[in-house]
């Protein structure tokens, strides 16, 4: 039987500036999907955001997962039931998602599930 689990990282929190989820812990899983909402309150201009997920060997030490997923580009504004998503594979144990908010300087408020399965 295969497993699967999907958790929550952000519910709700505020940002005004980059950030990265909390770690989490992944080496059992073959393959991982990061689904992204932002939610109100809205930037009302153009606005560029970048995620990138990225991957550690120990929790402590993270680099980009580039190879295999390219970060994603979000051109804001966007509907706030616009759901992104950005699906990773071959990574180590621990993953993260890595948020550039770029020159964005207001509040967001942010959804970001990571589904991982075998």
């Amino acid at each position: 039987m295969k497993r699967c689990i999907t958790s929550v990282l952000e519910q709700g929190n505020v940002w005004e500036a980059n950030f990265a989820t909390e770690p989490f812990e992944a080496g059992w899983a073959s393959e991982a999907r990061w689904f992204i909402r932002i939610l109100d309150p809205l930037p009302a201009e153009q606005l560029t955001l970048h995620l990138t997920p990225q991957i550690s060997p120990d929790g402590i030490l993270w680099c980009d997962d580039v190879e295999s997923s390219p970060s994603l580009r979000l051109d804001l504004p966007v509907a706030p039931t616009e759901l992104f998503t950005l699906p990773q594979r071959h990574f180590g144990n621990w993953l993260r998602l890595k948020v550039d908010l770029g020159d964005a300087g207001k509040p967001m408020k942010f959804l970001i599930y990571l589904v991982l399965k075998e």
